[in-house]
């Protein structure tokens, strides 16, 4: 009912498997021992060999070398979730091998993303010898080169795209490099700049300077949000990382993290929470001034503090989502003028945007319209603005690509997002570059809207023992979805609006007899909220499509179907 195709996986599999592992093989994962290593992942199955990262040896003998001698280091990060834990890892490490560190991260608005002269003149004037990039430093050619004419030594970890010169840093630590054959190009920063932490404390120790290694392991929480903040795939290493680091985020050995999660009200830790709760309010910093908050909060050991900055970091959240959601409503506007003209791709742009919300709203604009989508803010004759994308097209290469034609000044990111700079006269340019680009991608073809369905089964199977089974693949994320079902043999029993009055939720009975509940986010208003909330539809046999899961009231646990579409 909401126009979107329902595309069921391939079904060509034993007829005699589980649902799961119907779905995994589905997913690629088609061996016993593949799918064993999936459901148990740990990071002593997954942990590969730092030194297999191209440049790792040369960067962590240039560290331990500045922490041996008692030289001046600067971790220089980035403002999102990804560069705020990568800086806390590295900050925390090296003090505590007694290093004497101190951490840069740029403004959105006053510095812009990646390096910068200024900030690195503050730095060298200091008395640093040497600055440690995190998340960011791959396309800084001109700061890097800047930094060693002041006889600063700089090491890049990153994990952005590289351009066809590398910088002239003295060691470049990213799985994206063309000489890289490591196949770690998936990690985030966070996960960069955690293996280079791993290789760093194997040298310290031969120097009889590093920590234990389960020291190590207690950045795990941080590890794992960066790379869920960062929508990173949640696959080999990473799916390691978010296990592990959940499992160390319920023991709330982070001060900043435990008191962040009391104020936002989360009761426990999920991929969810993480993504949708923390991250957010981390982010929050960074988007309307510095992120400077967040990450003291990650740092700090003072309870009256970290309770300050995690106060100070929610009421941050709301300014946030409230400039957002006036921003938003003037980018569908403009958004429904591009799709009238029937273009394969979104840019919209508005006079003195605040452009720490671009990104959320470019993530809105793809999901609502189903094309790779820019959002951007015009003001004193420069463009800055931010884009998120659909499967199939490479944003980050695209911008790259804008870039390496002189359309753009400034860009980076990956396949699903990224981030750009421009002169406002060459707006239209880079609007046609990007049109043409993705076209290109799509091979000229409109994407269609549709939905990968994992399964289909009969509504009477959706019972907490299939729930189990199905949180037998957790933790769901970028590039493990949660799965997607059709229910069949649904009959409705009725709907009633809940919550803000966006929300429903009513029940189904099942060829079992028995009711299954379910629950509909922002579907009042659409096709679906007035088939389900008409009385006269009661005992209309449906389609139901969505995702089951856990549902805990009072104590009591049952299925709930969490419900996307419909279908009779």
């Amino acid at each position: 009912m909401l126009g979107k195709a329902w595309v069921v996986a391939d079904d060509n599999f034993d007829e005699k498997a589980g649902l799961v592992e119907k779905i995994l093989c589905n997913r690629g994962i088609n061996t016993d021992a593949d799918r064993k290593l999936f459901l148990n992942p740990s990071i002593k199955e997954y942990m590969p060999d730092p030194f297999v990262l191209q440049d790792m040896c040369k960067a962590v003998n240039l560290i331990a070398d500045a922490v041996q001698n008692k030289q001046k280091i600067a971790i220089y990060g980035d403002y999102d979730v990804d560069g705020i834990t990568s800086t806390a890892i590295m900050v925390k490490y090296l003090r505590a091998v007694g290093a004497n560190v101190v951490w840069h991260l740029p403004t959105r608005e006053g510095e812009g993303y990646g390096l910068n002269n200024d900030a690195i003149q503050e730095i060298a004037d200091a008395g640093v010898s040497l600055i440690i990039t995190v998340d960011c430093g791959i396309s800084g050619n001109d700061e890097i080169e800047f930094a060693k004419k002041l006889g600063l030594t700089v090491v890049v970890t990153d994990h952005h795209s590289p351009d066809v010169q590398l910088p002239n840093a003295d060691a470049i630590v990213n799985p994206k490099r063309s000489d890289d054959t490591s196949g770690l190009t998936y990690l985030a920063g966070v996960g960069v700049a955690f293996l280079t932490l791993v290789a760093l404390n194997r040298e310290m120790r031969t120097r009889n300077l590093g920590i234990e290694n389960s020291e190590l392991m207690t950045f795990m929480d941080l590890v794992a949000l960066g790379t869920v903040c960062d929508t990173m795939p949640l696959v080999g290493l990473n799916r390691a990382f978010v296990t592990t680091g959940l499992k160390v985020f319920a023991l709330q050995q982070n001060l900043g993290l435990r008191v962040l999660m009391d104020v936002a009200g989360i009761k426990k830790i999920s991929v969810y929470a993480i993504g949708f709760a923390l991250g957010p309010r981390l982010n929050a910093a960074g988007r309307l001034d510095s992120a400077g908050p967040a990450l003291d909060l990650l740092l700090t050991d003072n309870p009256l503090i970290a309770r300050d900055l995690a106060e100070k970091l929610h009421q941050m959240n709301q300014e946030r989502i409230d400039i957002q959601n006036a921003i938003m409503l003037n980018a569908i506007d403009l958004a429904d003028k591009c799709c009238a003209s029937g273009k394969c791709s979104l840019f919209v742009c508005g006079d003195n945007w605040h452009g720490g919300v671009m990104g959320i709203i470019a993530g809105r604009l793809k999901d609502k319209y189903n094309l790779p989508s820019c959002v951007a803010t015009r003001g004193d004759g420069i463009i800055n603005g931010s884009g998120r994308s659909i499967t199939g097209v490479d944003l980050g290469k695209i911008i790259h690509d804008a870039l390496a034609a002189g359309i753009i000044s400034e860009g980076g990111g990956h396949a699903a997002a990224a981030g750009f700079s421009l002169n406002a006269e060459n707006e239209q340019a880079f609007c046609q570059f990007l049109e043409n680009a993705v076209k290109e991608q799509l091979n000229g073809e409109m994407p269609a809207p549709e939905v990968i369905v994992d399964a289909e089964l009969d509504a009477g199977a959706a019972t907490m023992r299939l729930v189990k089974q199905l949180m037998e693949m957790e933790p769901f994320g970028q590039g493990n979805p949660e799965p997607i079902l059709v229910l069949h043999g649904a009959v409705l029993r009725g709907a009633t609006v809940m919550g803000n009055g966006a929300h429903l939720r009513g029940s189904v009975a099942t060829s079992t007899g028995v009711q299954l509940p379910f629950v509909g986010f922002n579907l009042v208003g659409t096709n679906v909220g007035a088939f389900l909330l008409d009385d006269e539809n009661t005992n209309t046999k449906i389609m139901m499509l969505g995702r089951l899961k856990e549902n805990e009231y009072n104590g009591r646990v049952s299925a709930q179907f969490f419900l996307e579409d419909i279908a009779i």
